[in-house]
């Protein structure tokens, strides 16, 4: 179902008012493209995997007792584990981010809610006001 063209308009200033009080989140909810992983990310992540394989051999050695098995497994899931932390960029950006600009966690949580509750606000009141 589209939107009216009242509500589109409001959905627009909506979205200005979001991109003028804080372009870095607006940037970062709008998405786009994927990001990559950091580079140590992905060594971290090699490493891991080449662990896991090294592991699923020793298993398949030792296949005979219970011991091999456990192996197995446990290096089939460090291979896995390895390759999604080698592909993902998930959470890694953040943590960048507010290690570069010296900001604990807790103060961009507590500015999003600030600006969170300015936003509901400015909602609510243009709804009054019509």
């Amino acid at each position: 179902m589209p939107l009216s063209e009242h509500e589109q308009r409001l959905l627009e200033q909506i979205e200005r008012a979001l991109y003028d009080e804080d372009p870095k989140f607006a940037s970062t909810v709008r998405g786009g493209k994927l990001r990559r992983p950091s580079r140590r990310r992905r060594v971290q992540g090699i490493a891991l995997f080449i662990i896991g394989v090294v592991m699923l051999v020793l298993g398949v050695v030792f296949s005979s007792s219970t011991v091999g098995i456990i192996v197995s497994v446990a290096g089939f899931l460090a291979m896995f584990g390895g390759a999604i932390l080698a592909i993902t960029s998930f959470g890694a950006r953040k943590k960048e981010a507010a290690a570069a600009e010296g900001e604990a966690p807790a103060a961009t949580e507590k500015e999003r809610s600030r600006f969170t509750s300015r936003m509901e606000e400015r909602f609510r009141r243009r709804f009054e006001q019509e």
